[in-house]
């Protein structure tokens, strides 16, 4: 058998596959069938001695996990922020993988470096950020905030004089600041680029940052500052103020970074521009393409208005490595030398969907959340507990054991899967809208488990059955 023949079998294989888990998405239970210790059962234990044929692999690989998988591509998957996959953003991942192209310089990979370079600068008019913005390809929104937040540090340190280059040993302390509900992301962001976990200035019941407790905080102290606000509350959907945060940050002379892992997209909607008037004005902003956009793992979004900043904090040279011409080569935007080609599938899906498209699939995930808590409210028992502006719905029930319950129940149920957490001294199930087939059939079929699970774990009266 020649090479081409093997490839073309395990592709064959895996085309298969795929098709099938694709097909069965819409009505398949949303949960793993098996945990993870019985995956581990069900693969050798040893390496194998000898090697075995590609398809078969394939074939072993598909059968062999789709007990473990969870159904994440379907309408009624609302856990975490994760997002559905449109065909041509699939395909064009399926493309990349074929091509294997390191897309880290422009020089020996112009074509994934072009489509990349197109979809950023069809993104930064999107979603109305300032013309000429570098735009960096990073693998999820924890990457593309630190690789703003490191560009940050070293813009404010730069402004006072320190070169970052000779490390922060002798430099002067960075102030990070975030109000309370700052997202894990940022935190940790922070923490690997030196700046430490942020300090929280307080924020609203939503929350937003509290403008009054930031403009005491940045008063109180001198020196080089950093302040993070957010786009999208993880729970509530929450968007901070970001005019007047913006005003009173730059008047402390303070870096602005926006997180806006799924919130910055509603930049692309007319009907929600007040949740982000203003944030325009920031300095940097991160986002994922594979929540709110709908394109595969992994994608992140690294915006930061001054693009020399960005390479200047986060670009490479060596000998070996073909010269940056007048513009920054890909590596120059996140901190990988080697990388697949991720803008491609983001090309590939602002090319299926256009403008229209991407307004419209937002303003969908936002009705469909407002259609769902409304459902939700109906349900005897059941509290919508905040102002849904966007994506997110929290619902508890009379107390936190009912709601605990709920959430088990509906997952273990299948029809649906949402996450629970603890949200203002609360136990909530958490439903985020996130992937493009969520319409009105997966509302009301989320809506009618609901109201059977509230039912089940007697969610009215508070006594878990």
């Amino acid at each position: 058998m020649n090479s081409d023949d093997r490839y073309r079998r395990a592709l064959d294989t895996a085309h298969r596959h795929a098709l099938r888990w694709l097909e069965t998405l819409p009505d398949r239970p949303i949960a793993p069938a098996m945990d993870i210790d019985a995956m581990l059962e069900r693969l050798d234990p040893v390496l194998p001695e000898n090697g075995t044929d590609p398809a078969t692999v394939i074939d072993a690989l598909a059968t062999q996990a789709e007990p473990g998988l969870m159904a994440m591509g379907s309408p009624r998957y609302y856990g975490f922020v994760i997002g559905g996959t449109y065909p041509s953003a699939l395909a064009a991942d399926w493309l990349v993988a074929a091509w294997d192209q390191n897309t880290g310089s422009r020089q020996p990979t112009p074509a994934t470096a072009a489509f990349e370079e197109t979809a950023a600068r069809w993104l930064v008019d999107l979603l109305r950020l300032p013309e000429g913005s570098g735009v960096g390809f990073a693998t999820g929104a924890t990457s593309a905030n630190l690789a703003c937040l490191v560009t940050a540090r070293d813009a404010v340190l730069r402004a006072v004089g320190h070169d970052p280059v000779a490390g922060l040993g002798a430099a002067p302390r960075v102030r990070f600041f975030a109000g309370d509900a700052v997202h894990t992301s940022v935190a940790l962001a922070g923490r690997i680029a030196g700046l430490g976990v942020p300090a929280t200035v307080g924020a609203d019941r939503e929350g937003r940052i509290d403008l009054a407790d930031l403009e005491r905080a940045l008063s109180q102290s001198a020196g080089p500052a950093v302040v993070a606000l957010q786009a999208g509350d993880v729970h509530s959907g929450a968007f901070d103020a970001f005019g007047p945060a913006i005003d009173i940050a730059h008047a402390a002379g303070a870096w602005v970074h926006v997180d806006g892992a799924f919130g910055l997209w509603a930049r692309a909607v007319p009907r929600l521009n007040a949740l982000t008037d203003g944030i325009e004005r920031a300095d940097s902003w991160a986002t994922d393409a594979h929540k709110t956009l709908n394109v595969p793992y992994d994608c992140g979004l690294a915006v930061v208005k001054d693009e020399s900043a960005m390479v200047s904090s986060l670009g490479v040279h060596a000998e070996y490595l073909p010269q940056a011409a007048a513009v920054s080569d890909p590596l120059s935007r996140v901190a990988e030398l080697s990388r697949r080609a991720r803008g491609v599938p983001v090309w590939a899906a602002l090319r299926e969907l256009g403008r229209t498209g991407v307004t419209e699939l937002v303003d969908r995930l936002g009705s469909s959340a407002a259609a769902l808590a409304e459902g939700f409210a109906s349900i005897p028992g059941l509290t919508v507990l905040n102002e849904v502006v966007f994506t997110q719905v929290c619902v508890a029930a009379a107390d936190d054991r009912s709601t605990a319950a709920l959430g088990e129940w509906l997952r273990a149920e299948g029809t649906v899967w949402a996450s629970s957490s603890r949200w203002q001294g609360r136990t909530v199930v958490r439903f985020s809208v996130s992937n493009h087939g969520t319409g009105p059939d997966a509302v009301a079929r989320t809506i009618d488990a609901v109201r059977r699970g509230a039912s089940a774990v007697g969610a009215a009266d508070g006594e878990v059955r």
